[in-house]
């Protein structure tokens, strides 16, 4: 089939990858100019350098135009393909292929559907995330699904080890729905959209920590903004601290959550949990923090002999 490419950074480039090795014809790539966002910068790989380098037409657009819509009409694809489109395309551009577009989303839809779905998943304590190619409709991430594939979250997954688990699934995913689409072997099933949960664009704020949560929770958090992520931050006497390596405790410890309090298996227990005062949970053990300077020091080492408040804000003590 004649393919027509939407997509960005990493994900964007794996799928092109992806089928520059499959039997389809890539007539058209089209991608985001570069950006220095935060988020936009970490999972760099170029989709335009890709594409050139293979000698496809390449479209730079931050949104759809008219003139992009054009485009794609005359270039006629079969079916378009889209992964890591940052902007929505309207329904009068991803309805001109005869087989639709597919769009490619890291998570199991209808869960996760917006943005950064595998940190969210991490977050949240789901059991799974994976990859899910379904047909685009008008809404976002709710068309009907085509084909999806799971990979586990573990105790130990972070953030950055679930992303190349599911972007190592998109080859596979990406084959047997342009398959199915081609031989008609696949029945698209539509979403069950009210179990759909939808998640917004994460800013510097979301990674602060909150120590009213379960210590769990927050090891959960820790893991999953790990490098190279913008990490978890708290305040400690004025100062950020970025949390790098964290465990849960053996011993519950009591106390006001953010308490910097005493030794534990070579690390620093923090005070943790809004029911913290009575007791009855474990607190969380810094292992590594990261000053703002980026230097990398043992918890002990940092905090010596404890003492004081981890906080949300640099006022804190």
């Amino acid at each position: 089939m004649r393919v027509a490419m939407f997509g960005y950074q990493t994900w964007g480039h794996r799928t092109l990858q992806a089928l520059l090795k499959s039997r389809h014809d890539v007539c058209l790539v089209v991608t985001h100019p570069t950006s220095d966002h935060v988020y936009e910068s970490i999972w760099a790989d170029s989709v335009e350098d890709l594409a050139r380098s293979e000698g496809i037409e390449v479209f730079l657009a931050k949104r759809p135009s008219p003139e992009l819509a054009q485009r794609v009409a005359e270039l006629a694809p079969d079916v378009m393909v889209a992964n890591n489109w940052r902007t929505r395309l309207p329904q009068e551009l991803f309805s001109i292929p005869r087989h639709g577009t597919v769009n490619l989303h890291d998570s199991l839809l209808p869960k996760f559907t917006g943005f950064s779905p595998v940190i969210w998943s991490l977050i949240s304590g789901a059991t799974h995330t994976g990859v899910t190619a379904h047909l685009m409709d008008d809404e976002l991430d709710t068309g009907a699904i085509l084909v999806q594939r799971a990979v586990e979250i573990t105790p130990t997954s972070t953030g950055t080890s679930l992303v190349h688990d599911t972007l190592d699934l998109v080859p596979e995913v990406l084959e047997e729905a342009l398959d199915g689409l081609e031989y008609g072997t696949l029945t698209p099933t539509p979403q069950d959209l009210a179990e759909r949960t939808f998640f917004h664009k994460r800013s510097d704020r979301d990674g602060l920590v909150d120590w009213s949560w379960p210590a769990d929770d927050i090891e959960r958090f820790v893991r999953a903004l790990s490098d190279p992520y913008p990490n978890a931050y708290t305040y400690f006497r004025g100062e950020r601290l970025r949390l790098i390596a964290a465990h849960v405790s053996r011993c519950r410890y009591g106390g006001t959550p953010g308490r910097v309090f005493i030794e534990e298996d070579g690390g620093m227990v923090i005070v943790a949990g809004a029911d913290a005062y009575r007791g009855q949970s474990p607190g969380l053990v810094l292992d590594v923090v990261r000053t703002d300077d980026g230097v990398d020091h043992p918890a002990m080492e940092f905090f010596g002999q404890g003492g004081g408040y981890l906080s949300s804000a640099p006022s804190g003590s």
